[in-house]
């Protein structure tokens, strides 16, 4: 067993930019598994020390950015569900939308493996 700690500097200041914590995340553990990830997905969200995934902003920009590259899966923060729940209707239509607290949620969906933390000790 090995644990991995990823040092962004200034990584929890608040800023416009893309948060891409849980993708780096995402990206390290499909390199460790030698497994890939599911193809069409995008995702945005930090990821803390403990496996929280904490609210990002630009839900709105990040919603049509994900349409225009035809992606119709996103994961966001739980916590950024009331950001996506107020966008207009033609801007969700059609869409797969997943909320996570944790990014044990994030990796069930990435992976699409729902039990796989069910499976290990």
């Amino acid at each position: 067993d090995y644990d991995v700690h990823m040092h962004v500097p200034d990584g929890a200041t608040p800023k416009d930019g893309p948060s891409a914590g849980i993708t780096m995340v995402r990206a390290m553990l499909s390199l460790a598994m030698d497994r890939s990830v599911r193809a069409v997905l995008a995702m945005t969200g930090e990821v803390g020390l403990s496996g929280l995934v904490l609210p990002v902003g630009g839900i709105k920009e990040k919603t049509m950015a994900a349409r225009r590259a035809g992606i119709d899966c996103l994961v966001f923060p739980a916590q950024n569900k009331r950001d996506y729940d107020e966008l207009p209707d033609y801007l969700k239509e059609g869409l797969e939308v997943h909320f996570a607290e944790e990014y044990k949620r994030v990796f069930e969906i990435a992976f699409m493996e729902d039990d796989f933390f069910d499976h290990k000790i």
